[in-house]
């Protein structure tokens, strides 16, 4: 697989610990950065040295939540162009719909089994691995 350098955002701290070995055990060349919130991932998208290949964000977090980081993201005609995918605990039509509203290019519920969890990772850094290849 295809180097991959993935933003995570979600204030849930085994939740990103989760996701990571995730990625480390589907794809070892995937490097994946971290933020608590929309705030912090802004910190880290405005430093030049950073590049990332897809975002993936939480809806619920303090400061600024997943709708606010998006609104703001999409705003912004440097970071626009970069795909963001909200993983979240939300099953609700209503947050989806707003997702998609906004440019999101996938959306997906964290699985409460971990076993799901690691299938839906995996599909997802498949796909955007060959998402990625395709626009290379």
């Amino acid at each position: 697989m295809k180097s991959l350098t993935i933003l995570l955002v979600d204030d849930d701290k085994i939740e990103r610990l989760k996701f990571k070995k995730v990625c480390q055990k589907v794809n070892s060349n995937c490097a994946v950065l971290e933020a608590f919130n929309g705030e912090e991932a802004f910190t880290l998208l405005s430093d030049k040295n950073n590049s990332f290949d897809l975002i993936i964000t939480d809806i619920n977090m303090p400061k600024m939540d997943g709708f606010e980081f998006l609104k703001a993201l999409k705003s912004d005609s440097r970071l626009k162009p970069i795909p963001v995918v909200i993983m979240s605990t939300s099953e609700s039509k209503i947050d989806l719909e707003k997702g998609y509203g906004m440019g999101i290019s996938g959306y997906f519920s964290k699985p409460l089994k971990y076993a799901d969890y690691i299938n839906k990772v995996t599909s997802l850094l498949q796909y955007w691995n060959r998402a990625s290849l395709s626009n290379s």
